[in-house]
Formats: C-alpha cells, structure tokens, sequence
C-alpha cells in the first residue's frame, strides 16, 4: 500500500507564526520634571501589572490561591471578576506591581496569566510641590498641573516589537524591533525644591494654628520674574493614588480670586506719584476717620489725621487713599492696574488659571473708584499680586511670570518710571518699620518692604463681619531687591485675621529662609 503526503512548508510557516508570533507594544519612559537645580520632582519607574485571558485561564483553586497570596488580593474577589469577564480576553488583574512580584507571578508559569511592562510616576516632593506639579492617571496620562500642562512634551513615544511567544502566552524570543521608544522630555521648573517646602511647611503651620480655611504663597523671582515657590493648603499626597479628595487638587495660587485690600495701596500711591500732583510729603486731612461719597461713607478704624502720603500707606489709610485717588484722572489707576496685568491671566500657563476682574467700563461711580484704591471692587489671585509687587520691586520694569526655567535673559516691559517705583518702594519700607502694620514682616539682617492687608470675605447676603482673608506682600532686601513674596490666609478663625498679625510672619520666616539660601547679602546694619 502506498500513501502520499503533500506538506506545505510555506503554509505550515504561516500558521505557525499566526499562533506564536505578537506585535506588543513597548512603553515609553516618561519625562522627569526636575526643579531648577536637577532635583527630581516627578519620575517614571519601571512597573508590572498583571493581566489575565479568562478563556485560557484554568480557575482551579490552586492556581487562583498561588496569584491571590503574590497580589495580596482575595482568591474569591479574582474569581468573581473573571466570572464576570468570561467574554473577553482581557481583565487586569493588579496594576503597577513591583517588578520582583511581577517575576514570581512569571515563574508560576500558569495559562492565561501575563504582565505587561509599564512605568508608575512618583512625586518625591510630595503634598509641598503638588499644585504645581501636578500628576497622572494610572495609565501615565496628565491629570493636573503641570503633569497636565506639558503632557505632550513628557509624554514620549511607545515602541513597538514582533516576539515570540510560548503556548502560555509569555515571551520567549524577540524577533524583530519595529520601532524603539523614544522617552519623553525632561521639563525643568523654576522651583527651588528647598524653597518650595519652606514656604509650604510655613504656610500649613499658620493655616492650622490659626484655624483658617485655607492659604496660598507665592514666592518670585524679581529680576526673571520666575516662580521659585508657589504652595497651597490644604494639600494631597499625589503617590496615594486611592486617597486624593477632588477638592484639593484646584492650585488655590492661581485659580481662587480674592479682594485684594489694603495691599492693593501700593499701587495707588504709584499712581498718585505718577500723576505728577503728589510727592511721598504730600500731606493730606484724614481726619475725622470717615469720609463720605455722596450718601455712602469711606472708614479708617481710627482718626490718623493729617498724614503724608507715605503716612497714608504706613498707616492704611482708607481715607487718605480715596481722597488722593478721587484728585486724580478718573481712568488713570484702572489703566496702570490694567498694564501690570491686573484683569487678565499670567504668562505662567498654569490649567484653569483665573484672570481675576478689573472693572475698566469707564462708568465708574466716586464710591466704587474709592473702594478701588483701597483694594475692593476688583478681584486677584495670589501669583497676580505677587507679580505686581515684583514690577514696583524690578524698579517700574514687568518680567513675565515663569514655572519653567528660564533659558537666557527675560522679556521685560517698563510699565511705571524708575524713580516712581523706587520712591513707592521707600515708602513701603515705612509700613515694616516701628508705627506701621506690618512690623511682623521684618527679616533679621535685612531690610524688608511690604504691605499688609485684611479683607472681608463675601457671603450670600453681602460682606461677613467675622470672616476675614488675611495679606501680607513684600520684597527685600530692600536696596536691591531679589525676592517677592505674596502670602493670603483665608478665613482665620483662631482669634487673630489682621494681615499683619496671621500673614506677615509666614511672609518673614520664608523670606529669611529663601534669602539664605539663595546666598544673598544682608544689606541691614
């Protein structure tokens, strides 16, 4: 008897290599964020996760109880997901497992059970840096902040491989290499690790001591306008993945307007100075500590009297500050608010950044331009202020804010005289000095100028007479300036909520923190 067998070599390949040979895909490493100085603030290690094929998978108890004990997970709960993913050839099991587990798991050797190489991002920094930084998903996508922001830039590029593969469904040989990952790019911030926990730390310790609802500190660079601090609280722990409360993710800094106050003085006498019509000697009546715009009426907490212009920031004056603004052109300190960039979002680039409001209608009533001049009828965000403290500290000159280092000289703008904005700078000088409001705002070996503020918060039925926000802004050293730093406690509860007394301490232990780090020059004798 004869028998003739006719094999097809070519199609016997073919079949063979629609069974073992697979295109995976291969992650790409994700940029590491890193602050000014190359310290890591969010880096990408290499991870497991486990996946299962429940039509290949045999669901013995052995089996499910040696994957359950490695997982740390209960053999009943993985029976009930493949039981409910019986239709498919896919279901994770556990992601972002460490790669040691992921080899045990590997070495068991069972059908059906694969991993899948990946990479988990973590924040060394913490809850201290992440409104600004941000963080991903669990499949390494941007979510907040800068994570967010930049998610094309740190992203990369998957790679792709043709491997073989056992009949288990593991990897046993790399056939060809299609395409090789390509990592995403590094971005460096602006941020000073040291100084960004700094102001974090003090900003938290204020916030609990003094019961307040929350707070924000922006710290800036005055000669490249960069942010080497920005910090918020309440805060979240980004490497707790399953503990994170939606409500605290918003970067308060940039996001939450307030009314501005007193702090907003500065701006006022600039203006007034600017205008030519007033010097910082010019004297003007405060007395008897109210004054009246048609049937409303402006207050002081107290009568000053006759105060200079520098008295009247000194001091705080309400009155005064009216009284000088109303002399004036009626459009001229909403236009020079308007140049710093009162009204309108910062270069920062920042995800849901809130430009804040500036009423510029040129309808404006006496009572509402008065209210202006001392800081109400218009709204901030705490990077805002910090910026317009930052152009008078620059000598009148606007560097664009920046969260990302800066590579060369800044831009700049000059949006007020050199000598306006260093006789206001003198002028501040006055209010951190014995007899003005903010004497908790001074820095040891330093001579420091500031502002304080205390505003009422608005609530359903008008302003609240017991819910306050607190502000301190300043810069020092004050003959030369490097630093700005705007600080905003919102509602106080503890018994204390002037600006001077819950703000300009956090204001004074991170300026004289970051002054020594920076390795700056006491200029104080």
């Amino acid at each position: 008897m004869l028998q003739l067998t006719v094999v097809d070599r070519a199609f016997l390949q073919k079949q063979g290599n629609a069974r073992t040979l697979r295109t995976i895909h291969i992650p790409a490493y994700r940029g590491m964020i890193t602050d000014r100085n190359g310290y890591p603030l969010a880096i990408s290690t290499p991870v497991n996760s486990v996946w299962i094929n429940p039509q290949e998978f045999d669901a013995n108890q052995a089996n499910l109880h040696k994957i359950a004990k490695l997982l740390h997970e209960n053999p009943t709960t993985i029976m009930k997901r493949l039981q409910n993913n019986t239709g498919r050839e896919f279901v994770y099991l556990k992601r972002h497992i460490d790669p040691a587990i992921g080899a045990q798991i590997e070495a068991l050797q069972i059908p059906g059970v694969h991993l899948q190489a990946e990479f988990r991002r973590f924040y060394p920094e913490g809850e201290s840096a992440a409104h600004v930084v941000g963080f991903t998903n669990i499949d390494d996508v941007g979510q907040e902040g800068l994570e967010l922001a930049y998610d094309d830039w740190l992203r990369g590029v998957p790679g792709k491989e043709l491997v073989l593969k056992d009949r288990y469904g593991h990897v046993v040989d790399i056939v060809d290499v299609k395409r090789k990952a390509k990592p995403g790019d590094q971005l460096t911030l602006s941020l000073d690790h040291r100084i960004q926990y700094l102001a974090y730390r003090e900003l938290k310790q204020t916030v609990q001591d003094n019961q307040a609802k929350s707070g924000s500190i922006v710290v800036l660079d005055v000669k490249t306008g960069e942010v080497l601090g920005m910090a918020n609280y309440p805060s979240y722990n980004p490497n707790q993945r399953y503990k994170r409360r939606n409500d605290n993710f918003r970067n308060r800094a940039v996001t939450d307007v307030f009314e501005p106050g007193s702090t907003l003085k500065a701006f006022s006498v600039a203006n007034a100075i600017a205008s030519g019509k007033y010097t910082p000697t010019s004297k003007v009546s405060t007395s008897p500590g109210y004054y009246k715009i048609g049937h409303r009426t402006v207050r002081d907490g107290r009568d000053n009297g006759t105060l200079d212009l520098t008295g009247i920031l000194q001091h705080s004056s309400n009155v005064g500050m009216s009284k000088v603004t109303l002399s004036l052109a009626p459009e001229s300190l909403g236009n020079l608010l308007e140049s710093m960039g009162f009204g309108t979002r910062t270069d920062s680039g920042f995800p849901g950044e809130a430009a804040g409001s500036l009423p510029m209608d040129g309808k404006q009533d006496p009572f509402s331009l008065a209210t202006l001049s001392f800081g109400y009828s218009l709204s901030v965000t705490t990077l805002q202020l910090a910026e317009g403290y930052a152009e008078l500290a620059s000598g009148g000159v606007k560097h664009p804010v920046s969260l990302v280092k800066l590579d060369g000289a800044p831009e700049s703008e000059r949006i007020l005289p050199h000598q306006v904005a260093n006789q206001v700078l003198q002028m501040l000088e006055t209010v951190v000095q014995p007899g003005g409001t903010g004497t908790r705002g001074q820095v040891p070996g330093y001579r420091v100028l500031g502002k304080t503020g205390t505003t009422r918060i608005v609530g359903p039925n008008g302003y609240e007479a017991d819910h306050h926000n607190a502000l301190f802004v300043g810069a020092a050293p004050a003959s030369d300036p490097r630093i700005v730093i705007a600080v905003v406690v919102r509602d106080p509860t503890g018994g204390k909520f002037y600006g001077g007394l819950v703000a300009a301490p956090v204001f004074a232990n991170v300026m004289s923190g970051s002054l020594r780090l920076l390795d700056v020059a006491p200029d104080k004798a």
